[in-house]
């Protein structure tokens, strides 16, 4: 055992109408993705899977991330391929260093398993749990101590409103856990609901990290906006802008109507509305959760 040492949007109209910013950046070189899921149909499906979204290959992204001026990403396992990881391992190649992994494993994946997948950039171990999950919450405890030797994470999907009754289990754990998607509170509840304080009681522990992602996931107050989901997002980074990470959430799965581009820069500037912020949340923080080395860019030049 080897220890860690520590295309475009699918079809909408949204995706034809023009980006407000397709050249401002404001994060600095090094700016990060965190949440992103690369879809090819030619890799075996998941029979528990509840969701086949079409193919959505790195050659798609790349355009997606020239545009939002990133230069790094983080591929996560969808539920869509169960516990087989090897869609996303074989995209994480193509980008090379500028990659990083988080992937589903459970309580029998092999030591030998998890050193090799380190070594190919995985550095978190996810949990869905909604519909099409493959690993269960009974796993959760055996899988964070067998990944904690690597220095991955948990990262783990679910109804924010569960946090109370989960959180617990949840500070028992050895290894840092990352919660998608703004707590994913479905329907969203306000900052001072239980619930959310639940949230930021893990933040304070200073081993819970948040991705600023997708409110489209639980809003139910509709785009460009999601003010009930930006309420949220404004409160954890009042709160502790160090504990936060920002993602697309790309091809956005299960989505009719996408956000494009530059909706997504107008969200994520009305929510880090600094310089300031954006690096610390694009860059610094993503560096040192996922382990990039340096801020080197690596955005992809355009062909010619």
């Amino acid at each position: 055992m080897t220890p860690h040492r520590s295309r475009s949007g699918q079809g909408s109209d949204r995706q034809e109408r023009p980006d407000p910013d397709q050249n401002g950046n404001g994060a600095g070189a090094g700016a990060c993705d965190t949440h992103v899921h690369v879809y090819d149909d030619s890799y075996p499906i998941s029979p528990a899977t509840v969701l086949r979204p079409a193919d959505a290959s790195v050659a798609d992204y790349r355009a997606v991330q020239r545009v939002l001026g990133l230069d790094r990403v983080v591929l996560v396992q969808p539920t869509t391929y169960g516990l087989d990881n090897s869609c996303q391992i074989d995209a994480a190649a193509e980008f090379g260093d500028a990659a990083r992994l988080v992937v589903v494993v459970d309580g029998s994946t092999p030591d030998a398993e998890l050193d090799r997948l380190t070594g190919l950039g995985a550095r978190g171990a996810r949990f869905h749990m909604l519909p099409g999950g493959a690993v269960p919450w009974g796993e959760l405890e055996t899988v964070a101590d067998r990944i904690a030797p690597w220095g991955w994470h948990i990262q783990l999907q679910l109804n924010g409103r569960e946090l109370p009754d989960r959180i617990d289990a949840l500070r028992r754990l050895p290894t840092s856990v990352v919660v998608d998607h703004v707590g994913r509170y479905m329907p969203p509840v306000p900052p001072e609901d239980a619930a959310f304080r639940a949230l930021l009681t893990l933040v304070d522990d200073g081993r819970c990290w948040v991705k600023l992602s997708a409110p489209y996931e639980s809003s139910v107050d509709g785009a460009p906006v999601y003010p009930a989901v930006a309420a949220l997002a404004h409160a954890l980074v009042s709160h502790a802008p160090e504990r936060l990470l920002w993602a697309t959430n790309w091809p956005h799965p299960g989505q009719a109507d996408p956000l494009a581009p530059g909706e997504l820069l107008q969200l994520r500037d009305e929510w880090l509305p600094s310089d300031s912020l954006r690096r610390q949340i694009l860059v610094d923080n993503p560096a040192d959760l996922y382990d990039f080395a340096s801020t080197t860019s690596h955005i992809p030049e355009e062909p010619t």
